[in-house]
């Protein structure tokens, strides 16, 4: 498997645990999309343990959504992680029906948050995607339905929530940096990765975009990181496959590592793509100084011509 540490994990480690005092997330309020089974719930567990003070789930279907608050209400009944004074910290789960692929969906969503609700979301996290129906590469007879549909919810239904998000209106004088986590696909980078065209080339597209808006807002003001998740056996795969056909990765790794990507201590891959299993402290170590040297490294794009070549042809 692809990796630029010698340290490969499957399962979360010490480092990235929600339960360290460098990535608590008290006072924080974190919107999770398609937050309401796999990957998505356990992401929710993760921020809860890290002392989150509002976990917002969101995806098109409400009914899953409130059996997974109950859930995390009764997992979570006595409270997140204990703080100095012995109480613990108090947690409030919201679950809200929105349709990525439907813009007034999406813009009802911001209204009830920031109007009715009255919150300020701190973290952002894209975990929605067009689950397609089929596997294989065949291009030429792709659905052009499945694949407007991919572009509508993983390019700009996706697009659509991180700027409504980042214009979010904020009490007068409040400085505080947001958070963006996008939960990505190793099939963007990949050469003949057996995830359907249409999934590939929009989770790439909006990886992109990520990157292009990382260029342009500072870190200090919102952070952004893509990571691949891993091989979960999450709801769609297990309509696929016996759990015993693979080597999956334990959810509790892509879970964690989404609230250090949240942390200040990810902040030096603002814009950035990484995978889950690699080790953060050896990313840091080994990669840090090429990322802040090479612009375009562990971005998504085309490398090969110098910039030099592109200035002189305009």
């Amino acid at each position: 498997m692809t990796s630029l540490t010698s340290t490969y994990h499957r399962d979360t480690y010490p480092t990235i645990s929600p339960t360290n005092p460098s990535l608590n997330q008290t006072g924080k309020t974190i919107l999770i999309t398609g937050g309401g089974g796999g990957l998505g719930f356990h992401i929710a567990r993760s921020f809860s343990q890290a002392g989150a003070s509002r976990i917002i789930i969101v995806s098109r279907r409400l009914e899953f959504l409130q059996e997974a608050v109950e859930k995390l209400r009764a997992e979570f009944e006595s409270g997140g992680p204990e703080m100095e004074t012995g109480a613990r910290t108090r947690i409030e789960f919201v679950a809200r029906e929105v349709n990525l692929s439907d813009e007034s969906s999406v813009t009802g969503l911001w209204e009830f948050l920031n109007s009715e609700l009255g919150v300020v979301v701190d973290v952002l996290v894209l975990n929605a995607a067009y689950r397609y129906k089929r596997l294989g590469t065949d291009v030429l007879n792709m659905d052009v339905r499945e694949l407007d549909e991919s572009f509508r919810i993983n390019v700009a239904g996706n697009f659509l929530m991180v700027q409504k998000f980042i214009k979010q209106p904020r009490a007068l004088g409040e400085k505080k940096r947001l958070n963006v986590v996008n939960v990505s696909s190793a099939s963007i980078q990949i050469h003949g990765a057996n995830a359907p065209v249409e999934y590939t080339v929009t989770k790439s597209a909006f990886t992109q975009i990520m990157g292009r808006l990382a260029d342009q807002v500072p870190v200090t003001d919102v952070q952004i990181v893509s990571f691949h998740p891993g091989l979960l056996y999450a709801e769609e795969a297990a309509k696929r496959w016996e759990k015993s056909s693979r080597n999956w990765d334990e959810m509790a790794l892509p879970a964690d590592f989404s609230v250090w990507a949240a942390s200040s201590e990810a902040s030096w891959l603002h814009g950035r793509y990484v995978w889950a299993h690699w080790d953060v402290e050896e990313l840091k170590e080994n990669i840090s100084k090429r990322v802040e040297e090479e612009r375009g490294f562990l971005k998504v794009g085309v490398e090969g011509l110098p910039t030099t070549y592109l200035q002189a042809r305009g």
